[in-house]
């Protein structure tokens, strides 16, 4: 069960218009968030989403609709985050990078009235005017912009917020009620809309508070955006439903990681992607253990720098495995850290290994991670305009991640890989990232990237993508040499590129599907082709 008897945890009604009212009300001077350089107190943060609240009320929006939101990790975007879930308008947060089609096609599919954005990215929604069905109003934080689509009527946020009220409208806003829809960043096809209420938003915070047992006295970080679930929801909610505060960078720094978290005093904060293989590449120092950093939890903890990592640096780790669609539902507590798992279920999630014709796979037998809740309103509630895509998604009752598993006879879960990303060389199943855990122990490999490729002989053939640390020099043989004593011999590349750097989307997840679609390039290197030999 949640650790509910703590008596700093919020208890109140779960939506995110009254949680920041209630912390308003016990500390309103105490620092909630940190920008780098600018301090944000609960009160501040309360009444600004009230301005927001009245603003966007004044423009005709109202519950049920849309707006996008696209700025950088800043104050504007809490509030107006908090505005809109006052309001019951629903949020649309936007990734930053977005423009063209993609920011088109969500503008468009979601229904938005309206969009919050940055100054710098005005020109991107100019572009795209004239394909816009929905969209009326434009509130631009920042000032040099040039607003030229006639119909689209443009705002400035600064002069809204300033003749705003700070005393908030009454909307009723219910817990069940959508709170946003966040596109995922979609590897194939079209981006989907998952549609998220309050409820679920705060499951996913509450099982970070109990994986990690957070109190008032901690102080988190996270270089996450909030555009994205990470920073939201297992840093920013965390803070309210405990009340403790955070500190926020608008990007991370392997190379002044340590000294922010000495200098911000931080005893926590959340890693994805290679987060933790970027930080235990960094010279080592002799002050590496001194620092205030307790624990950290994420995904995924390679276990190759595992035992390394914490006795460095003296931090607890955690892992957790989850998505957009589903929160966090299985968690590997430090305390009781089974290494390569990614842990059992939350209580209030049923979690089950499936095969292709959705019947429950024995221990040690891999199959597709499905998932299911105890409890309602705890998942995403559909794909937006989407229904067909919904129902695939839960066919049989269960929702189907598309990642590959495996359970063990203690229980506990192990993730293989997303099932697209399994490459079929030879009728062998392989696991790309298996394959990227050897390739990123290798001392100068910063980091790797495996897909499958087209084989002449059908299937795939497997490929590396790799970069390798500043300043050193690696040949394609030699790092098959140290593949060979670390892997089957089926699973050892045959193409290996190297690269500066690899795509990633805003979790620092490497996206794959822009790899495949470069595929065989000029600069890669074949071992066939050189008639280098792999021992079977």
């Amino acid at each position: 069960m949640y650790r509910r008897e703590w008596e700093n945890m919020y208890k109140g009604t779960e939506t995110f218009g009254k949680i920041v009212e209630h912390r308003a009300e016990i500390k309103p001077h105490a620092r909630f968030v940190r920008f780098e350089d600018k301090d944000l107190t609960y009160d501040q943060f309360h009444r600004s989403g009230n301005k927001v609240v009245n603003f966007i009320d004044s423009l005709g929006l109202s519950k049920g609709q849309t707006c996008a939101v696209m700025l950088p990790n800043s104050p504007e975007f809490l509030a107006t985050w908090l505005g809109l879930s006052r309001l019951g308008v629903i949020e649309v947060p936007i990734n930053t990078a977005f423009r063209g089609d993609l920011l088109t096609y969500i503008l468009n599919k979601a229904e938005c009235q309206a969009i919050v954005v940055s100054s710098q990215w005005v020109e991107r929604v100019n572009q795209i005017s004239s394909e816009l069905i929905h969209l009326r109003h434009v509130i631009v934080v920042g000032e040099d912009y040039k607003a030229i689509a006639a119909q689209l009527n443009y705002h400035s946020y600064d002069d809204l917020f300033a003749k705003a009220s700070d005393v908030a409208l009454e909307v009723k806003v219910e817990p069940k009620d959508t709170a946003l829809i966040l596109f995922t960043s979609g590897t194939t096809g079209p981006s989907k809309g998952v549609i998220l209420s309050h409820t679920s938003t705060f499951s996913v915070a509450k099982t970070a508070c109990e994986l990690m047992k957070y109190g008032p006295e901690d102080r988190l970080f996270s270089a996450f955006p909030l555009f994205h679930v990470n920073a939201r929801y297992t840093s920013i909610l965390v803070a309210l439903l405990v009340g403790c505060d955070v500190v926020m960078h608008s990007r991370f720094s392997a190379s002044r990681f340590w000294d922010i978290m000495r200098r911000e005093q931080v005893t926590a904060f959340n890693f994805m992607g290679s987060l933790l293989t970027m930080l235990i590449k960094q010279p080592e120092r002799l002050n590496d253990a001194d620092n205030p950093v307790k624990k950290a939890f994420g995904a995924p903890t390679p276990v190759e720098i595992y035992d390394d990592f914490q006795i460095r640096f003296q931090v607890q780790i955690s892992e957790v495995y989850g998505s957009t669609e589903i929160g966090t539902v299985l968690y590997n507590p430090a305390a009781s850290f089974k290494k390569g798992s990614c842990g059992y279920p939350v209580p209030v999630y049923e979690v089950e290994i499936h095969d292709e014709n959705d019947n429950p796979c024995p221990p040690g037998v891999a199959g597709e991670i499905v998932v299911r809740p105890k409890k309602p309103d705890i998942l995403f509630s559909g794909y937006f305009g989407m229904p067909e895509a919904t129902i695939e998604a839960w066919r049989n009752l269960w929702f189907h991640t598309g990642d590959t598993g495996k359970m063990d006879e203690a229980g506990y879960f192990y993730f293989l890989d997303r099932k697209k990303d399994v490459v079929r060389r030879r009728g062998e199943n392989i696991s790309s990232y298996e394959v990227e855990r050897v390739l990123n122990d290798h001392p100068k490999i910063f980091e790797a990237a495996v897909i499958g490729v087209p084989s002449e002989l059908s299937e795939e053939e497997v490929m590396a993508v790799v970069i390798l640390q500043e300043g050193v020099e690696l040949q394609p043989e030699e790092l098959l040499d140290f593949c060979q004593d670390r892997m089957a011999h089926f699973s050892v590349p045959r193409f290996i590129r190297f690269v500066k750097e690899l795509p990633k989307n805003t979790s620092q997840r490497v996206e794959k599907y822009k790899l495949r679609q470069e595929g065989i390039t000029g600069d890669t290197w074949d071992r066939e082709r050189v008639g280098y030999e792999v021992r079977r």
